[in-house]
């Protein structure tokens, strides 16, 4: 069950690093075959989120090497102040950070060559909420 407690959530955070390396793109349209993560339908385009090894292979034009971190717990679409917290506890470490929400979970891109610093500002987030 999806929760909406804020301090339930952030001392459940439980962040995962993915291995993988993401880049962004914008196109017309996702063409068949692809298999981006994450998607964005605006006027000017379609923003791709995909592994960098795909986006070298489709020799697709892109930007911003990332890494994903997902926060495991289950968090409500509509939980009030997690966003904010997790950006302040990125913020305060000088991680920029691009918020993707799925159903069950919030992914944050961050720059990839400060990815291990983000996930750390993260969990120590969720060693202070559980005090």
């Amino acid at each position: 069950m999806a929760i909406v407690d804020l301090a339930e959530l952030l001392a459940d955070l439980s962040v995962r690093l993915d291995p993988e390396r993401y880049v962004w793109s914008s196109v017309a349209a996702v063409p068949d075959g692809w298999d981006p993560v994450a998607t964005v339908v605006e006027s000017e385009g379609t923003t791709v989120v995909l592994r960098e090894d795909d986006a070298l292979a489709l020799g697709l034009a892109h930007e911003f090497r990332s890494a994903r971190i997902t926060l495991e717990v289950h968090s409500s679409l509509e939980a009030v102040g997690l966003t904010a917290a997790f950006a302040r506890a990125l913020a305060d470490a000088g991680v920029s950070a691009n918020v993707v929400a799925g159903f069950h979970h919030d992914h944050i891109f961050v720059p990839w060559d400060r990815r291990e610093d983000a996930l750390a500002a993260l969990e120590r987030l969720e060693a202070q909420a559980r005090g």
